[in-house]
């Protein structure tokens, strides 16, 4: 990977992820990613929302990766996503004869941006049992809890 543009996108989904298959049965998922910039406004002391930029994207399998059935399974509308990939231009000619050109990103990873999607709450036990104490579990296993910064209230 030499020369390539790579970039990475913080948006939202903006339509229900697309797969498609290949003629070869390779898997293509096509989604759009939108970016909504802000500014602050000195002037008024606000912050405004500036022009959208849309992010037409795609993910592709390949081999053992399933890249893009992942992302048609994983993702939907709405989502807030992190998407890193390299910004390729797709050129074709129209019916009338026009030559077109766009960019698009190919994805190399995606993933939800944490920062505004919740686990499911199954995901994790919310209080402990007599069964399953936890991280607050009294009785330290061998070679835990011996640090003397542990049971203090922070990492060392």
């Amino acid at each position: 990977m030499a020369g390539e543009t790579l970039i990475t996108v913080i948006g939202k989904v903006h339509d229900e992820p697309e797969i498609k298959f290949t003629d070869g049965g390779g898997a293509v998922t096509k989604l759009t990613v939108v970016t909504n910039p802000r500014k602050y406004n000195s002037q008024t002391n606000k912050w405004e929302n500036a022009t959208g930029k849309f992010w037409d994207c795609r993910a592709w399998n390949q081999g053992k990766m399933l890249l893009a059935e992942n992302v048609a399974n994983t993702l939907k509308k709405g989502d807030n996503v992190i998407v890193h990939g390299e910004i390729e231009t797709r050129a074709w000619e129209t019916q009338e004869g026009q030559k077109r050109r766009a960019d698009q990103l190919k994805i190399e990873t995606i993933g939800k941006d944490l920062r505004w999607h919740q686990a499911p709450a199954n995901d994790v036990p919310a209080v402990e049992t007599a069964t399953d104490p936890g991280w607050g579990n009294q009785q330290a296993e061998p070679g835990w809890g011996n640090h003397p910064a542990a049971n203090q209230g922070g990492w060392p």
